[in-house]
């Protein structure tokens, strides 16, 4: 009465199933780059010459701001008296 009923299969379920295997990965052919030293040169003092370049416009903007800073205080001194 309370026991389960399982139906009855005519064939029984396969042991070993069989799962799908990946496919292999695509390879893509990469065009190969040639580096010769001019590049690599090129490359170089363009790094440097960007850096050079930052370095001013940094060294220019602190100096501009120092020299805002020097004549606010001298006109605000000058502007009291």
């Amino acid at each position: 009465m309370f026991l389960p009923k399982y139906p009855t299969s005519p064939t029984p379920p396969p042991v070993h199933t069989h799962a799908p295997t990946d496919p292999a990965p695509v390879r893509r052919n990469v065009p190969s780059l040639s580096i010769d030293q001019k590049t690599v040169a090129a490359v170089l003092v363009g790094g440097v010459v960007l850096t050079a370049l930052l370095a001013a416009v940094a060294v220019t903007a602190i100096s501009v701001a120092i020299a805002a800073v020097v004549l606010r205080s001298l006109l605000r001194e000058h502007n009291g008296r």
